[in-house]
């Protein structure tokens, strides 16, 4: 397994399905080792989940869509959000991604949490945003806010095929 170069990252991107679409600018998305993400909608979680044995009886919390204020601008209360990214992945399936946090978040009390991008995935992603400064966080729509790092498997695998392939596209 390695991890994909800036180089190849734009090599993917520039192919039939792209490995990433719908992006806000790619020379500044694109970085050395891996992709920025950026920012869509964010959710308020309005209700519990359920997670069980058996997927079918799996529910997701049901959401608050926030909105942005004239200038773009969301303050957020401490607490957790569902945040959904502008960019479409198409992952191939011998290539994988994690994403991190862009540090400046972090620096500000605010983390992401990811769950694996699975090799054969397509999909526009959500994550879940936590805002732990007790003063709040300002998040503006399409700022960069995870990087996704492609990792090439040692093979092909048959690819994701659970519940979310395909979503919010």
């Amino acid at each position: 397994m390695s991890v994909l170069s800036k180089n190849e990252i734009k090599r993917l991107i520039m192919r039939k399905p792209p490995l990433i679409d719908d992006y806000i600018n790619l020379d500044e998305q694109l970085q050395p080792n891996g992709f920025d993400l950026t920012l869509r909608d964010v959710s308020a979680l309005l209700t519990p989940g359920i997670i069980s044995v058996e997927n079918s009886k799996r529910v997701t919390s049901e959401l608050k869509p926030l909105d942005f204020d004239k200038d773009g601008n969301l303050k957020l209360a401490p607490g957790n959000y569902l945040i959904t990214l502008n960019e479409i992945v198409h992952l191939p399936n011998n290539i994988m991604a994690l994403a991190k946090p862009r540090s400046s978040l972090l620096r500000c009390g605010v983390a992401i949490h990811n769950a694996v991008w699975d090799a054969g995935y397509t999909g526009r992603s959500q994550c879940l945003l936590v805002v732990y400064n007790p003063q709040g966080f300002v998040m503006q729509k399409h700022a960069r806010v995870n990087q996704l790092v492609f990792f090439k498997l040692d093979g092909e695998t048959e690819g994701y095929q659970g519940k979310y392939q395909g979503e919010n596209i």
